[in-house]
């Protein structure tokens, strides 16, 4: 297989990340579901992403931000990991904002264009189904479960995303990405906040 350049992989990753963008759209709109008002947030939500793609992408963002914009996130990505360390350690899963949160409020991405693919499927309800035909389903936030419940009052059947062409995409660009090397490399199963404390992924 092809190992792809930096930037054809990106052009290619973005236009995955299109079309989660339009899945995602359409299920919420269906069922009325926006984040305006919302008393929660999720960029409270402990992730972890698991592609080298994806954390390369993410550093192509940083990169652009002024220098003392990106020395900030940093500063806020090792607090949440020493957070979040402390509370994997009680036993408690982490609830802290991340890095890349400008406005806790209003729970706006600093680094929105780059954002990671469970943080655009995050809210509606999802499916994954795993090549040994087992099935992952997600329901959705909190907030689209109480409007899923109104939408399926009158018997209709709310939509659930499919994201296993998509993900499968995604395993094929990591392949194109990083090359014949990916299977001596670590697994990936880093927070956002972990993905800017270690910097750039090595991949050669």
């Amino acid at each position: 297989m092809k190992k792809l350049t930096p930037k054809a992989a990106y052009r290619k990753l973005a236009a995955i990340y299109d079309k989660m963008v339009a899945q995602y759209g359409q299920a919420a709109d269906a069922i009325g579901l926006t984040c305006e008002g919302c008393t929660d947030n999720c960029c409270l939500t402990f992730f972890q992403h698991h592609t080298y793609i994806e954390w390369a992408y993410l550093w192509e963002g940083l990169n652009e931000l002024p220098a003392d914009q990106l020395e900030a996130i940093k500063a806020k990505a090792q607090q949440y990991v020493e957070e979040a360390q402390s509370a994997l350690n009680r036993g408690e899963r982490p609830h802290t904002m991340c890095p890349l949160n400008i406005d806790e409020k209003q729970g706006i991405c600093g680094l929105y264009k780059h954002r990671l693919m469970i943080c655009r499927m995050h809210g509606v309800p999802n499916l994954l189904v795993k090549p040994n035909g087992q099935q992952v389903q997600f329901p959705g936030c909190y907030r689209c479960q109480e409007q899923t419940e109104e939408y399926e009052k009158d018997g209709k059947v709310a939509p659930v995303v499919n994201r296993t062409a998509l993900y499968k995409d995604l395993v094929m660009l990591e392949m194109q990405f990083v090359g014949k090397n990916l299977r001596q490399l670590p697994k990936v199963d880093h927070t956002i906040a972990e993905m800017i404390v270690l910097g750039p992924p090595r991949i050669k």
